[in-house]
Formats: C-alpha cells, structure tokens, sequence
C-alpha cells in the first residue's frame, strides 16, 4: 500500500509503498479519509516525544477519519506500531467503534479533534471540580491548540479568557474569539507585568499551558504574591506541551505563597475511558460549527509539502488519501 515513510528521525517523511497492515483479531481495516499532522505526530516520528518507540522505518500519525468495509466513517487510532494513520489502509482497533456525526466534515475532524480534546479534557474536570471557570489563562493562544482553548473555554462559560502569544496576526484572532491579549517581547520582566496587567488581580481558575519553559517561567513571576495571609485563589496550572523548550524552573516560593497545583495532560495523565467518552461531545461541537478549525488539505503523495508546511499559517495541515494533481 502507498503511505508516508519516516525513515529516520532526521527524514522528512516520503511516499512509497509499505507492507500491509495484520488484521488480527480486535481489528479491522479502515481506509483513510482524513489524518491530521499535529506536533505530537512529529514529536513521535523523530523520536522526541516520551510516547515514541524511536524506530524507524515508520509510518507516522496517530488519528484519522476513516472509512470501514461497511462505508461508515469513524475517528479512529492507537495503530500498531510501526504503523500510523498517514497511510491507504490502517488496522485500526475494532472498539471502541466511534461513527462521526451526521454531516460532519472529516476534514475538520481530523484538524480539530486532537488539538481541541488537549484542552477541552482539563477544562471539563476544572468544571466539574470547581463548578465554573472564572477566568482561564491560555499560554500559546497563537497555536493552533491555543486558539482552540479559547474557544473552548468560551463554551464552557469562562467569564475571561486570557492568552499569551508572538504571532500578531494570530493574536488578532484570538481577540475575535473573545480572549484579552499579551503579546511576547522576550523580555521576562516586561512581560509578567504586562501580564499582571491583564489579568486585573484575579487570579486565573486554570492555566493551560502549551509552551512551558521561558513562557512558563515568566507566568510564574506574573502569579507571584508577597505576605502571609491565606490565598483565597485555587489555581489548577496545567501543563500540555512544550513547544518553547522541555524545562522550567519553579519558584519555591510560589509554591508555598499560593494555592496553585501543576499537572500534566497527555496520554499517560489522562484515562482512556474519559478520553472516548468525550470524542462523540466534541466531534458535535465542531461538526456543528462551534469551533473554528482552520486546516489545509495535502494528498497523501504530497506529504513531503504536508510535512514541511510553513506552521506561520495558523492551519492545520490534513492529508487525504490520493495523488496530487500535476501543477
């Protein structure tokens, strides 16, 4: 079958031709409609992210919309290594079985489900925890999974929605979308006080944070507070990626001076029951047209363009099965 190849972790992936999938018992084979690139799927093909096997050669990608023996479309993944979503055929697990929703758009789908659940999971549990949200402080808001919190976090009923950024452009968007910005000048102290500023003296009820290090620190800083009453704030900072660098030093003192809780999201934090309980919840959001997802359909004979497509954009790159059409 024609699918993407990585061949090392320092390759960009090619098309070509790989062994077919084993479909033992528990599975079936899909053909594939629709798989986003997201940077986890990069960070797994070359061997950066924890969850990687660091072997090679493979077929990258770890969800997609697909197509079953019996014409249904359903979102799907956990594939088999060395064997991943950005290919013809796929031996996805047989259950759980998760049909998309009438008149969804698998390509949005397959853009949006994963960047948008990044948020939307610990969103849902501050909620349940604490009942509302209050205000929610998005470091990253310029990502594609940071401009999606926010609008998840409008939906959940947040009262403001802080977010932090680079991008000026992307940054404009977030505004659209209802969030009050800080734009990044890569000066620490600058930029806690500015985001002091923001956030008026209220403490955030949720942090999310996909950018950590320098990023993280400075949040740090802004969330400071000196003297020795009791805080009345209940902080839940958690931490989904890393795209501004893997460490982070935290302050002793923030710790002691604050009711403030760090935690992870991602695969091994959160459990699977939840995870599927949530997709068919989300999938009707964006089928439904409450979550813009901004992608950018490849063939899969393009993956090379799909792969190396300029992340300044703001779109999520979607391969589809099929031939590029000759310029």
């Amino acid at each position: 079958m024609k699918a993407a190849i990585m061949r090392s972790a320092e390759a960009t992936p090619e098309y070509g031709d790989f062994a077919e999938p084993t479909v033992d018992e528990g599975h079936v084979l899909v053909e594939l409609v629709a798989a986003g690139i997201h940077p986890v799927v990069r960070s797994l093909a070359t061997g950066h992210h924890y969850g990687s096997r660091a072997t090679w050669p493979l077929i990258p990608g770890v969800d997609a919309v697909a197509r079953t023996p019996d014409g249904e479309l359903i979102y799907t993944g956990r594939m088999q290594p060395p064997y991943g979503t950005l290919a013809e055929r796929m031996a996805a697990p047989a259950s759980p079985r998760i049909p998309l929703p009438a008149g969804a758009n698998a390509v949005q789908i397959a853009g949006g489900l994963n960047p948008g659940l990044s948020s939307w999971l610990p969103l849902k549990a501050r909620v349940s925890e604490i009942g509302t949200l209050g205000t929610v402080l998005v470091l990253g808001v310029t990502g594609m999974a940071g401009s999606i919190a926010a609008q998840n976090a409008r939906i959940l009923g947040a009262t403001q929605v802080v977010g932090v950024g680079r991008n000026s452009a992307r940054l404009e968007r977030a505004v659209k979308a209802g969030a009050k910005v800080v734009a990044l000048t890569g000066d620490r102290k600058v930029d806690a006080l500015a985001l002091a500023e923001a956030l008026e003296g209220a403490a955030p009820s949720i942090v999310l944070d996909f950018l950590w290090a320098a990023a993280a620190e400075m949040t740090f800083l802004a969330l400071g507070r000196r003297g020795l009453d009791e805080d009345a704030a209940n902080i839940a900072y958690t931490e989904i990626g890393s795209m501004a660098g893997p460490d982070a030093t935290v302050p002793a003192s923030l710790l002691r001076s604050r009711r403030l809780r760090i935690a992870g999201s991602g695969a091994g934090s959160a459990s699977m029951a939840e995870v599927i309980a949530q997709i068919p919840v989300y999938m009707q959001l964006i089928a439904d047209h409450r979550i813009e997802v901004p992608t950018q359909t490849f063939s899969l004979s393009s993956i090379t363009d799909a792969w190396t497509a300029s992340t300044n954009s703001g779109c999520r790159a979607v391969v589809v099965p099929g031939v590029a059409s000759p310029p």
